[in-house]
């Protein structure tokens, strides 16, 4: 409901992924609870969900509807996580601003008259915006770190390669700097919840192209500068 509330303002979601009341269902049945367990995702509309389209954006790709959910979609239920919107993006998703000739112009949820930032603006602006809590976004070039910027959230781009890629097909851009996959939210532990979510064994097992390297907690608390170590020291 949030979602669509947000959305109706700022023009963030492109897509409702259908089936996640039934998967909601399958979870309370699960015996194990994984790291995300219950909680709602938001993703960029360039990642893979099955029976649903990855636009980018771009025309020629409306008809493609995808046939498999991309791994990182896989792990993200896997761990109880539910994606449940996808969201808006530039076309092509070579641009700092959010809007493309199917979905229109994305706003910024803190000023109507600003962009939210891109390519990954729809994530920006939903989860600013209180309709998520938790996003994929992916950043090349700044993808992920703009938007978060301009909607005074955080974002991780993690290290090339360290996440499996969103899956989407015939991309018309090889470049040499590697995009991406990343967790945006309104705090530094959801990042850090995210990243150990996804650094898993069922990530490894589905894509064996990923590095096996688990989350290290430790040296992410040994990496902020305000951590209680840090401040005794001083």
């Amino acid at each position: 409901g949030e979602a669509l509330e947000v959305n109706r303002e700022v023009n963030c979601v492109t897509d409702f992924i259908h089936g996640c009341e039934d998967q909601l269902q399958k979870l309370k049945k699960q015996k194990e609870k994984g790291l995300l367990y219950g909680i709602p995702i938001s993703i960029k509309d360039h990642i893979n969900c099955k029976g649903h389209i990855s636009s980018g954006g771009m025309v020629k790709f409306l008809g493609q509807v995808k046939e498999e959910d991309s791994v990182i979609v896989q792990v993200l239920k896997h761990q109880g996580g539910i994606p449940f919107v996808k969201t808006n993006i530039p076309q092509t998703m070579i641009n700092y601003d959010c809007s493309n000739l199917i979905f229109g112009q994305t706003l910024n949820p803190l000023n109507h008259q600003k962009s939210p930032g891109g390519s990954s603006g729809g994530e920006g602006a939903l989860i600013a915006g209180g309709g998520s809590i938790l996003g994929i976004g992916s950043d090349m070039g700044g993808s992920i770190r703009l938007p978060s910027s301009f909607c005074g959230l955080c974002g991780l781009k993690p290290t090339g390669n360290r996440i499996s890629p969103p899956g989407c097909s015939d991309s018309p851009f090889m470049l040499a700097v590697t995009a991406m996959l990343g967790p945006m939210a309104r705090d530094v532990d959801s990042l850090a919840l995210c990243m150990k979510a996804l650094l898993c064994q069922e990530m490894f097992r589905l894509d064996p192209t990923v590095p096996p390297i688990p989350f290290d907690e430790e040296v992410r608390l040994r990496g902020a500068p305000m951590a209680p170590s840090a401040q005794q020291q001083s």
